[in-house]
Parts: C-alpha cells; sequence; structure tokens
C-alpha cells in the first residue's frame, strides 16, 4: 500500500510516464500518429491500475486468512476447496476498493494528478479479478 501510496505522487503523473513511454513508442513504431500513441499510453497506465492492486488483493487475501486462521500445527490439514473461505476474499476485496478510494481522495490533494472514479472502479477489478482467479487456480488444483 505504500508503494501504490507513492505512485500517487506527481511523479508518478502521466505527464512524467509519457517522458518515458512516449519516446520508446515513437522508436519502436516511428510512423504512429500521436493519438494511437496517447491511446497506448492511456492503456499502459490503466493496465498499471490492474494489475498493482491484483498484486495488492492477494496479499490482503493471505494477510486476511493468515490472521483468521490457528497457526498451521494446531489445524487440522484441509482440501484445498474446503480451505477457500469468500467471507476473507471479499474482505481482501473490501479492502482493495477502500485503498483505491483512498489513493484517488490522496490524489486530489496532488497537484498534477486528477482523482477518477472510474480508477477506483479499474483497481476494485483488478483485485476482483487476482481473487476471481487464485479460487479458479485452486478449483483446478483440486480436481
Amino acid at each position: 500500500m505504500a508503494l501504490i501510496f507513492l505512485a500517487s505522487s506527481d511523479s508518478s503523473s502521466y505527464q512524467h510516464s509519457s517522458h518515458l513511454l512516449e519516446p520508446i513508442l515513437h522508436w519502436l513504431f516511428p510512423h504512429l500518429v500521436q493519438t494511437r500513441i496517447d491511446a497506448i499510453h492511456y492503456i499502459f497506465r490503466k493496465c498499471g491500475h490492474l494489475s498493482e492492486y491484483a498484486v495488492l488483493a492477494l496479499l490482503l487475501w493471505r494477510a486476511v486468512g493468515n490472521t483468521r486462521r490457528q497457526p498451521a500445527e494446531a489445524r487440522p490439514r484441509q482440501s484445498v476447496q474446503s480451505s477457500w473461505k469468500w467471507n476473507e476474499a471479499g474482505l481482501a476485496i473490501l479492502l482493495v476498493f477502500l485503498s483505491a478510494a483512498l489513493d484517488e481522495f490522496h490524489q486530489s490533494f496532488v497537484p498534477e494528478r486528477t482523482p477518477l472514479i472510474s480508477d477506483i472502479f479499474i483497481d476494485t477489478c483488478g483485485g476482483a479479478a487476482a481473487i476471481l482467479t487464485l479460487w479458479l487456480l485452486r478449483r483446478w488444483q483440486k480436481s
């Protein structure tokens, strides 16, 4: 969460990331028009939102699960499916949502940053997608 908070600073704003990404895109695709480069830059930044909050969701899911369970030596061995707790997954997603909302609120105080409700949605979707993927992998592991 601290890394996400630091990324909300002015140094990670759209203008600053364009100084890095746009020259690379111009070099790779010299005939690409600026509107396409802007679109790629936008998609790149939104994928960053998705991935950073996906990682956060997985870390939160693990943290929530570890604080609610007994130590490994004190509990009976469980199957992969029976160890899944939807309330823990939901809590992790709720914490991702709250973190994303707090991050956007923080951005409202940072010059050069624009807080967007759509970013909260994208961040929460990234967290939910990670949790759903984890659940699907655990189900697949079981079979």
